[in-house]
């Protein structure tokens, strides 16, 4: 005779128990944070490198994408960029910092690991592209860290849980909708 139930087993659907537990729980948190603090680096570095947000010269995004342009994956996209570096250089400054920002804080973590896992793309399709081996460029490995947390979100430590709980408390004090 069996005794317990199928969640109350091990490896059951209860509640889980135990160091193992807590850290499968928190795993993402190190990758979450790394991401986080890279991006949001990356994004402020390149606002406030001059010569970087430049259309032409030494340093500059517009010298960097004429650079690649012959030996990237998708040349579609350096064309794309070089119609306007300067405003590009800001999309991909500020897209990087939005980021960075959302993923230390697990606001809408799932977008912001979405939209770190697409400039990672970008990237890597046309910057790293020529780099060999592959695992030299650190572009592919950066969009192979963002899956994990576009895929689980940001349960702990985020406010995307400190909204949901607080959506959650208002239903079960009766203020849910039309009230």
């Amino acid at each position: 005779m069996a005794h317990g139930t199928l969640l109350e087993q091990p490896g059951g659907l209860g509640p889980r128990r135990g160091i193992r537990a807590t850290l499968r729980r928190y795993a993402l948190l190190p990758l979450r944070a790394f991401l986080g603090v890279t991006f949001t680096y990356a994004g402020l570095d390149k606002l406030t490198d001059s010569a970087f947000l430049s259309a032409s010269g030494p340093g500059s995004l517009g010298e960097l994408l004429d650079n690649v342009r012959s030996t990237a994956g998708a040349p579609f996209l350096i064309d794309l960029a070089q119609h306007s570096p300067t405003a590009f250089g800001y999309a991909l400054a500020i897209g990087e910092l939005l980021v960075g920002l959302a993923t230390l804080l697990g606001l809408w973590a799932r977008v912001a690991a979405t939209g770190g896992a697409l400039i990672s793309l970008v990237l890597w399709l046309t910057v790293s592209w020529p780099t060999t081996p592959y695992y030299y460029g650190n572009d592919l490995a950066y969009l192979m860290a963002w899956l994990p947390l576009a895929l689980a979100g940001a349960e702990h430590f985020s406010a995307d849980n400190a909204l949901r709980l607080r959506r959650r408390r208002g239903l079960d004090m009766g203020l849910g909708v039309g009230d």
